[in-house]
């Protein structure tokens, strides 16, 4: 599925069994709820922290999609083009990070 494909499958979604979109600002509060859902799951699954009882180690797919989802409602209803504001994220990335990474020495030694 394309970035364009999946803003308009949101957004049929959303204004149809969703009925509308929340507001930006409700929307801002979910995306951070779900980013915190995403940080607990790669707490439990890599980090130091163990699972609770009835937690899922293996929701993470389903939080990321979350994630993916109220992002792109909040682009929706911002009026953003997810797949152009991609395409000129990268072009700033490798512009600014063209020799960055290959010259940092942390990426280039053994894991801690």
């Amino acid at each position: 599925m394309s970035l364009r494909s999946l803003q308009a499958t949101v957004d049929e979604w959303i204004t149809t069994t969703g009925v509308r979109y929340f507001s930006p600002l409700t929307n801002t509060a979910i995306l951070a709820e779900e980013t915190g859902e995403v940080a607990r799951i790669m707490a439990r699954r890599f980090g130091d922290q163990s699972f609770k009882a009835g937690e899922d180690p293996d929701a993470l797919a389903d939080e990321l999609a979350d994630l993916l989802w109220v992002l792109t409602a909040i682009a929706n209803q911002t009026g953003i083009d997810l797949t152009e504001a991609f395409r000129r994220n990268i072009e700033k990335k490798t512009a600014r990070d063209a020799t960055r990474h290959a010259s940092n020495p942390k990426l280039h030694r053994e894991e801690d």
